[in-house]
């Protein structure tokens, strides 16, 4: 036979209560949860995202066309060298029997930019406008005209 303490024996009534925890973000958003939110009729909250799943940008932001601003803000064509500007170098360097390659190495320049001169592409830089001038011995900032 089992032995019997022989001390009181009480029962405890207190109830003891347990908590679930409560389900993560990432959980909620589970699609399973989301179905059985819905058919237990629970309250589900849906947000739908302007634009979702579209490559657009919002129509809300207002369009800018960064080639107006750039036209107020700066003038959309630069001077170049003028004609009589260019005949000179050339006919300067033609004189001193020079290479546009030899009066480029003669400025510390580039062949390309006496090129440019020559052609009349370039914008007129008063700096290398002076190095010609004293290496073909030829005025040339004076004659400088809008095209």
């Amino acid at each position: 036979m089992p032995s019997r303490s022989t001390g009181v024996i009480t029962q405890d009534w207190n109830p003891v209560v347990l908590h679930k925890s409560k389900p993560k973000a990432t959980d909620l958003r589970d699609p399973k949860a989301v179905n059985q939110a819905l058919r237990s009729g629970a309250p589900v909250q849906t947000i739908k995202k302007s634009d979702g799943g579209l490559n657009k940008k919002s129509a809300s932001a207002p369009v800018v066309n960064v080639r107006k601003l750039d036209e107020v803000s700066e003038p959309a064509a630069f001077d170049r060298v003028s004609t009589e500007v260019r005949l000179a170098i050339q006919k300067a360097r033609l004189g001193k029997k020079m290479s546009q390659a030899e009066l480029a190495k003669l400025i510390n320049e580039q062949p390309k930019v006496v090129q440019e001169y020559e052609n009349g592409k370039a914008v007129p830089n008063q700096a290398v406008l002076g190095k010609m001038e004293k290496v073909l011995g030829v005025r040339l900032r004076g004659k400088i005209g809008s095209k």
